[in-house]
C-alpha cells in the first residue's frame, strides 16, 4: 500500500467535510479535549511547515510535555477564518515535515484520528477505508504520541470489521474505528466495545 498517497487522500477527505461545515461549526467541541473544530483542523498541518530547528525551539518552550508543544504550534493559526484554515489544509495534502515521518503513517494515523474527533462530535459518521484503519491501529498500539502501549497492556483487541489483532490477554472487541479511538484516548467511544477486557480498556481511558 503506497501510504503517501493514503495519507493525501486523508486529508482530501477531511478537507472536503470541512467544507460543508457553516462558520458556526468550526467553533464546535470535539472529541479531542479542550479543542474546537477549527484547533483540530489546524493541528493537522501546523507542523507540516516546521524545520528542525524550528521543532526543537517549540519541544524546548514546551518543557517537552507534547500539550503545550501543541498549543505553542497552535498559536500561529488562531487569527484565521475557517476559509483561510480550509485553504491552508487544501494546500497541504501532500504531508511533509514531521508528519511525513514513518512514510506518513505519522500524517495518516493523526488525519484519521482528528477527522473522526469532529464527525462524532458533530454526529456526522463516516465509513472509514479498512486499510487507512488498519495502518491506523497498528501505529496507534505503539505510537509515543497516541499512548495505546500504554492503554491496551495487559488486554487483546480486536476487531470485528477488519482484519486487525495485537496483544495478550482478556480480549476486547469491536469496530476498527472504535477501538482506534479508545486506543487515542477518546473517552466514552470504549462503551461501543465490548468483551472480558472492556472494562480494563476503559478506565484506562477515563483516568486519561
Amino acid at each position: 500500500m503506497d501510504i503517501r498517497r493514503v495519507a493525501r487522500d486523508e486529508r482530501a477527505d477531511f478537507a472536503a467535510f470541512l467544507a460543508t461545515l457553516p462558520p458556526p461549526q468550526w467553533q464546535a467541541a470535539t472529541l479531542c479535549a479542550g479543542w474546537r473544530v477549527r484547533d483540530v483542523a489546524a493541528h493537522v498541518i501546523s507542523y507540516d511547515e516546521l524545520g528542525l530547528r524550528e521543532l526543537l525551539g517549540y519541544a524546548a518552550r514546551g518543557r517537552f510535555w507534547s500539550s503545550r508543544i501543541n498549543a505553542i504550534a497552535l498559536a500561529r493559526f488562531q487569527a484565521l477564518t475557517p476559509e483561510e484554515l480550509l485553504a491552508l489544509l487544501m494546500a497541504r495534502l501532500e504531508p511533509r515535515g514531521l508528519p511525513a515521518a514513518l512514510g506518513c503513517r505519522v500524517a495518516l494515523v493523526e488525519c484519521v484520528i482528528h477527522h473522526q474527533d469532529v464527525r462524532r462530535a458533530l454526529g456526522q459518521p463516516r465509513t472509514v477505508p479498512p486499510e487507512r484503519l488498519v495502518t491506523a491501529l497498528r501505529w496507534a498500539m505503539i505510537g509515543p504520541d497516541i499512548g495505546g502501549l500504554w492503554r491496551t497492556r495487559g488486554v487483546r483487541v480486536v476487531a470485528t470489521d477488519v482484519g486487525f489483532a495485537a496483544g495478550a490477554g482478556p480480549v476486547v472487541h469491536g469496530p476498527a474505528e472504535a477501538l482506534l479511538m479508545t486506543i487515542a484516548g477518546r473517552r466514552g467511544v470504549a462503551r461501543e466495545l465490548s468483551g472480558p477486557g472492556q472494562q480494563k480498556l476503559a478506565s484506562r481511558v477515563d483516568l486519561g
